[in-house]
């Protein structure tokens, strides 16, 4: 029973540092020079004793004990940490991270808690590394525990990353204020001195101090609340579960919650700002219902006794999985019945999908380090689609996988992309990860890889996963080796391994008749950057294959080509259809050249069906022309997956030198007898991407003739839209984006519906809200004239519900007033009417106008120090600014202005991925127009006559 007085001891102890930090160090007694102590150093005789990024591995954090009180009114905090460590080296110094801390104390404490030394214990910085180092006189021994207790205070961060400050304005116009934090990847630092790294996993107990008007929360529920000096109060939460420090969560404000339980007894609680409580309901319900589904598919209890979620009114990502205090933007947590549409519902399905995901991929199994954050965010992103596609089968979620498929190929055809896994050491770098590549493109080879082994295979793996790594860290390869083992679940977890000649055959998937080597197949996937281009030859009863790498920035007639294809190679798991059976065949390709069997009697071959795979299809000598007649004849002989690949493959196969855009615009001329939404928003996705390129080029009658065309061409779909918010998911979504583009390209009969909605909302002084799936064509329509602009800012200013203000906003950046525009942006970068979260959104579309192209691309040079200050270099915002505002670039002049700024910007641009592919999308869309433009022109014309 020593372990447990002592336990207790030590918790008693540090409820007197927490609460009476001066005399605490009085009560622990230790003699006035321990054995072997030197005598007291002045710390500038001392040099920082450690020179790398990743901290030393000798010193293991084994459980926190975080005191922290945050005052709302100064907006500071002061606070104090008891790190019990376990010391596996003989060293003097405890080296750890943090970052804009005062620290005003540091000592470190035997297991009795009786202080190594009577003297205040230097503590050096090296702020380059965001580390500090604690000097111990005395050494501290391999193979012993010690407590190491630091005292520190701090203002509340201006920004969206560590401990920091939001605030909200009520009805009645009163600015409230809280605190939250976002630690994720490594600002943990910024909230407390801590070993700020994924595998230093340990416990933590927290105490927060807090006025009565407030409410505490973090990632465990409170156990007791006690009454301290000056009418304060301070929440004791019970001890977390091992968890990493970027996980850790707390949230001092005054939200209203509404609470449900789990079948298997889990509280969840929904919170937001007291007048959006209301909008809180949905959001109960899903997550109810996916913590439940996961449950059942990970067949793991949730651990933790409760799961809040949290609308943060300053957040600067869609959200985050903070263990058991999930935080998130309003616009991902909030449903409005009144005000949000059908695709702001699914937003908020999948995105709790993807945050209760992580509880488990992510928090209870971490990757090792950020190299391999595909682990946590790739099966995040996917598990949205499987945890979704089961709890809200109405809401058609895998019609969208595609897109995040198609995503992933923009990105990965451009010479910028990287690895799924790659290196990265310093904080930028880490930042960068959270990119297209770690989601997207891991969502996309996890898609492939589940139907390549079968879903059960795929599900049981995942499981022996989880299972085996629970509250540890864990490497691409702990995945494959789970997902390719097939001995029993109690030998997998002891850690045996089954791969003795006996369980061979067991262990290996026959397909195609090959024994597979999972590894190997699947380090062709992250270890290497790109997609694969798989090109198709018929020749008889044979189908040639052959593999390259496809890239859109590089043109096979290039001398570069072969340069940029050297070494590539691809295990490949293809699948292909015919119409002479209903079979889906499979077959590895492993090699850069190989062939398969079909027979002499199909007539068509349909390469990757449903695009199940992660790689791009060319049909040689004649085999797009077999499958645009195909298209024209039986369309529905492939389903709408496979149609929207074709379309999708033929345009990317058009920038990438290897098809005339003619051939692919010839390709969705069948799409006037096309039924499925997915399919006509692709052909037309491109045809408005065209346009909107070659509006921002002043080639006015190539803009009016494309416009006409499209116009010409979709009309009967435009007009059988009605401006309502009835039908099924998919419809809604097709009249959100048909009516959108009609009334931009100032289609009469659209502008006329749009205007009246726009008079009978503005007379109803906004209490007869348009329907939610056209409010925003109604808004932007309405903002084109001085009143409706005024107006609509001015409801913006008010508005309550997050869904609405989007659609405002976008609509108030369609003006084409670039004064107004100019005011738009001036009004994101002061922060107070546009918040600062959504300045990044704001930039885009004001970028995405012809008449704000410019405009947004001047404001991004003059203001890039105060954007990089808000945002820091390396997130997401920064990225999206850099390639969202030259992403239309089209002309020579354009791309030397491109280049000419981060040249200016050399030692910030030198750190970013960002700039470069930046640079590369704008040299795709030079040669595009170089190559494209007059096919286009001469091929409109033909259609016109």
């Amino acid at each position: 029973m020593v372990s447990v007085r002592l336990l207790v001891l030590f918790l008693f102890n540090v409820s007197l540092v927490g609460s009476q930090p001066t005399q605490s160090s009085q009560q622990v007694s230790s003699p006035p020079h321990p054995a072997g102590e030197q005598s007291p150093l002045d710390p500038s005789s001392l040099s920082f004793p450690w020179s790398r990024l990743r901290l030393p591995r000798y010193i293991i954090p084994l459980h926190y004990h975080l005191f922290l009180h945050p005052n709302l009114t100064s907006l500071s905090f002061t606070g104090s940490v008891q790190i019990q460590i376990d010391v596996q080296n003989n060293t003097n110094w405890v080296v750890l991270h943090s970052k804009g801390l005062q620290i005003s104390k540091a000592t470190i404490l035997d297991q009795n808690l009786a202080h190594l030394s009577d003297q205040v214990l230097p503590v050096l910085h090296n702020p380059s590394h965001e580390q500090i180092g604690i000097f111990s006189p005395r050494v501290l021994s391999s193979g012993q525990k010690y407590f190491l207790y630091i005292e520190f205070e701090a203002e509340l961060v201006e920004g969206f990353y560590g401990f920091y400050k939001s605030t909200y304005r009520t009805s009645q116009g009163e600015t409230r204020t809280l605190a939250s934090t976002h630690f994720e990847p490594t600002s943990a630092r910024m909230a407390f001195p801590c070993f700020d790294e994924p595998n230093f996993k340990a416990n933590f107990s927290v105490r927060i101090r807090r006025s009565p008007e407030y409410i505490s929360l973090s990632n465990m529920p409170v156990v007791k609340t006690v009454e301290v000096n000056g009418g304060l109060l301070e929440d004791q939460f019970a001890e977390s579960v091992k968890m990493s420090t970027y996980l850790v969560a707390f949230v001092i404000c005054d939200f209203k919650s509404v609470t449900g339980t789990t079948s298997s007894g889990v509280q969840v609680s929904i919170y937001a700002v007291p007048e959006k409580w209301q909008q809180t309901h949905y959001a109960l319900e899903v997550a109810v219902k996916m913590l439940d589904f996961y449950e059942d598919y990970f067949n793991i209890r949730y651990p933790l006794p409760k799961q809040d979620l949290i609308a943060i009114p300053d957040f600067q990502s869609g959200a985050m999985e903070n263990w058991g205090l999930t935080t998130y933007r309003e616009t991902s947590l909030l449903y409005d019945p009144l005000t949000s549409s059908v695709s702001d519902k699914l937003w908020v399905t999948m995105v709790i999908g993807h945050e209760l995901a992580h509880q488990w991929f992510g928090n209870l199994v971490t990757m090792e380090w950020w190299n391999d954050i595909w682990l946590n965010e790739g099966f995040a992103r996917y598990m949205e689609y499987i945890s979704v596609e089961a709890t809200y089968p109405d809401l058609k979620v895998e019609e969208y996988l595609l897109h995040t498929c198609f995503a992933a190929v923009g990105l990965d055809s451009l010479n910028s992309s990287r690895p799924i896994s790659s290196p990265a050491e310093n904080p930028t770098q880490i930042k960068e990860m959270f990119d297209t590549v770690s989601y997207d493109k891991g969502a996309c080879v996890l898609h492939m890889l589940r139907h390549f082994l079968t879903d059960e295979v795929f599900q049981s793996g995942i499981v022996r996963y989880l299972r085996k790594y629970s509250y540890k860290n864990a490497h691409n390869q702990d995945l494959w080796d789970s997902l390719a083992n097939t001995c029993s679940e109690e030998d997998f977890i002891s850690g045996k391994h089954c791969y003795n000649s006996g369980q061979a055959t067991k262990n290996a998937y026959l397909f195609a008749g090959e024994h597979l080597d999972l590894t190997a197949m699947m380090n062709t996937w992250t270890l290497q950057k790109g997609i694969p281009l798989v090109t198709v030859t018929r020749k008889g009863p044979r189908l040639l294959l052959r593999q390259d790498r496809f890239l859109r920035t590089v043109m096979p007639s290039d001398p570069l080509w072969s340069s940029f294809q050297k070494d590539f190679l691809w295990h490949i798991p293809l699948t292909y259809k015919t119409d002479v059976s209903g079979t889906i065949h499979r077959h590895l390709m492993t090699s850069p050249t190989d062939s398969i069997h079909i027979g002499e009697e199909a007539s068509w071959v349909k390469v990757n069906t449903d695009m199940t795979g992660f790689y791009v299809v060319h049909y040689e000598e004649g085999g797009w022309d077999v499958m645009a007649k195909l298209l024209r004849e039986n369309h529905t002989a492939l389903s709408y997956k496979d149609r929207t690949q074709l379309i999708h493959n033929a345009f990317q196969l058009v920038t990438a030198g290897h098809l005339p855009l003619n051939k692919a615009l010839d390709l969705i001329g069948y799409l006037k007898k096309e039924m499925h939404t997915v399919p006509l928003l692709e052909g037309l996705g491109y045809l408005e991407a065209f346009y909107h390129i070659i509006e921002k080029r002043d080639e006015l009658d190539l803009t009016q003739n494309l416009g006409m065309y499209i116009l010409q061409f979709f009309r009967a779909v435009i007009d059988q839209q009605t401006w309502s918010d009835s039908g099924s998911v998919s419809e809604r979504r097709l009249r959100s984006e048909v009516l959108s583009l009609a009334c931009h390209l100032d289609y009469p009969p659209c502008l006329e519906r749009a205007r009246q909605r726009f008079k009978d909302w503005l007379q109803s002084n906004g209490t007869l809200n348009p329907p939610t799936d056209v409010a925003e064509t109604v808004f932007s329509v309405g903002a084109q004239d001085d009143h409706g602009w005024a107006s609509l800012l001015s409801t913006y200013k008010t508005s309550l519900s997050a869904a609405q203000k989007h659609k405002i906003l976008f609509a108030l950046t369609s003006s084409k007033d670039s004064n107004k525009l100019q005011r738009l942006l001036d009004l994101g970068l002061e922060g107070k009417v546009i918040r600062s979260q959504d300045l990044s959104s704001l930039i885009l579309m004001v970028a995405r106008n012809s008449r704000g192209c410019n405009l947004a691309w001047n404001f991004v040079k003059k203001n890039w120090d105060t954007l990089v200050q808000k945002f820091q270099l390396g997130s997401f915002c920064i990225r999206n600014i850099i390639i969202g505002t030259t992403g239309q670039f089209s002309s020579q002049e354009e791309l030397n202005e491109v280049q000419l700024f981060f040249e200016s910007i050399k030692e910030q641009a030198s750190q970013l991925r960002a700039t470069q592919v930046a640079l590369d999308n704008v040299q795709k869309n030079v040669r595009w127009v170089q190559r494209n433009l007059e096919t286009l022109r001469n091929w409109l014309n033909e259609q016109m006559q």
